[in-house]
Parts: C-alpha cells; sequence; structure tokens
C-alpha cells in the first residue's frame, strides 16, 4: 500500500468537493509550496480573514493555519507580519501574539493599489502567502460559498498579490486568493463556484479545510528542513478557542462555538494527528 502523503492527509473527509481539483495541480503541490518559500528566506507577509456576513462576524477557518506557519517560519529565521482588515483584526491578533498585524483598508480599487504599494516599499516582502482569504470574482466582487456578495466585508488585499512575483494561496471552496490559477476548471466541478476567485498566486495548495492546508505546508517545511515545526493539536484547538474568544464563529453554521467548517473539536483533530504521526514516521 502506497504511503500516504502530506497531500493525502489534508485533503481527508473533504466535504466541499474541493479534491476534484487535484488531478489538475502537481502530484506534490505542498512541497513545491514549501520549496519557493525555502528558496526566498527573508520576510514573508500572510494575510487571512475570512468574514461570515450572516453571522456578523470572521470565521475560525484562517487564522490558527495562518499563525502556524508564521511560526513555523520565525522559527526558520524569517521575519514575518500577518495582514487583514478590520473585520478580522482582533480575531488575528487574538492568536498572533507579538507578530505585527498590519490593517489593510477597506476602500477603492485605486486607494487599495496605493496601500498595496506602500506595504510592498516599507516591507519589501520575499514571499506573499494567503490562506482562506475572499479573493475577487470575475465580476468584480467578493462571493461566500453561497454565491452570496460579500464585498463591503473584504478589503481588497488581491493587490499585493498582483504584485508580487513569488506568492502561496491556500484554500477549501474556490472562491479564495490563488484559486485564479484554476479559474477555468473550478465552474465544471460539482459543488464549487461557478464565478470562482480570478486572483492568482505562483503555487495552490488546496485541503478540505484551509487550517489543515497551513498545518500540511508546516509539516512539509519541517520535514525539508529537519525542524520539529508543527504545532500540537492542543495548540491548534486552542487557537480555535482564541478566535472564538475574540469573536470568531463556526463558518458554516455562523454560530459562536469552537468548531471549524462544520467540524466539531474532534474531527478537526484528525488532521494535526496524521500529520504527527507522517512527520515522526520520517
Amino acid at each position: 500500500m502506497p504511503q500516504q502523503t502530506i497531500e493525502d492527509i489534508v485533503l481527508q473527509n473533504d466535504t466541499r468537493g474541493i479534491s476534484a481539483l487535484r488531478p489538475h495541480l502537481p502530484k506534490n503541490f505542498i512541497e513545491e509550496s514549501a520549496r519557493q518559500i525555502l528558496d526566498r528566506p527573508g520576510k514573508v507577509l500572510i494575510t487571512t480573514g475570512f468574514y461570515i456576513a450572516y453571522a456578523g462576524a470572521p470565521e475560525t477557518d484562517g487564522p490558527p493555519g495562518a499563525v502556524a506557519i508564521g511560526d513555523a517560519l520565525i522559527k526558520l529565521g524569517y521575519e514575518v507580519a500577518y495582514v487583514t482588515d478590520k473585520w478580522s483584526l482582533e480575531v488575528m491578533k487574538s492568536v498572533a501574539g507579538d507578530t505585527e498585524v498590519i490593517e489593510f483598508p477597506v476602500t477603492t480599487h485605486h486607494e487599495s493599489a496605493q496601500f498595496a504599494n506602500e506595504v510592498t516599499a516599507l516591507h519589501r516582502p520575499y514571499v506573499m502567502i494567503s490562506i482562506e482569504r475572499a479573493g475577487l470574482v470575475g465580476d468584480g466582487t467578493y462571493r461566500n460559498w453561497k454565491g452570496e456578495d460579500i464585498s463591503k466585508y473584504n478589503a481588497k488585499i488581491d493587490h499585493l498579490f498582483d504584485q508580487h512575483p513569488h506568492s502561496v494561496g491556500i484554500g477549501d471552496g474556490g472562491n479564495e486568493i490563488g484559486m485564479g490559477n484554476l479559474k477555468d476548471v473550478i465552474p465544471g466541478l460539482p459543488k464549487l463556484p461557478t464565478n470562482p476567485c480570478v486572483t492568482t498566486t505562483t503555487k495552490l495548495v488546496i485541503a478540505s479545510a484551509s487550517n489543515w492546508g497551513g498545518y500540511g505546508l508546516v509539516a512539509q517545511l519541517g520535514l525539508m528542513t529537519g525542524k520539529k515545526l508543527l504545532p500540537s493539536v492542543e495548540q491548534g484547538y486552542e487557537w480555535v478557542k482564541q478566535c472564538v474568544a475574540a469573536g470568531a464563529v463556526e463558518g458554516m453554521s455562523g454560530e459562536r462555538k469552537d468548531w471549524v467548517d462544520a467540524r466539531d473539536p474532534e474531527a478537526d483533530s484528525v488532521c494535526l494527528r496524521d500529520l504527527h504521526a507522517l512527520v515522526a514516521g520520517h
């Protein structure tokens, strides 16, 4: 029986059909993403924050995965800052520790492009990473998994990626930054949006939950550097609880509880448990 891969682990228990994109990506898409990061040591900007409009709050998927990546990169000697907007600022700060969180304004495309220029000039990122961040769709709006227009709840952080030659997008639904890489494939697949994100990244990671994609990337970075970088299962759950305490909700129900994408804490812990087992086996 073939050995389970990190890609297998982050795509298990797929309830939203994202695995249908796997044949359209490199077999080792997580390894390719990790390699791009390791080839460019320096400053990294990580963006996240997905607002659940019908709940009036950001969701629990995204920030834990973002901070897992950020903590791992800091251990590897990188400088890290997070980028989000006012809707997810407090949730991101709740898990970011002492790491800087940049607030990207919710404004026009012109002013957003100007702000992106300023951030790029000031921080000079070597790599940009997006995890569970709504991206522009073809009609110029931002839309949730139901296809509803949520543009007024999204800063146009896409402009940071439009200007950068080295980037990674992580998503689980087809409407996140990076899914523009497969914008011609996504509309024809069951459960995925007919109007997907068009914002591209140089590398794309898909996962059953975006946090899982972040954890998979961290596991791969650890294998490639020989360092212990994966957060514990307990730490992963603690980040989710901290997000909820700061106002986040579970994305599918909109309820303020310590679940992620309709998975209770036990179901959500499966990915980190399996990644730890795989890393231990190496």
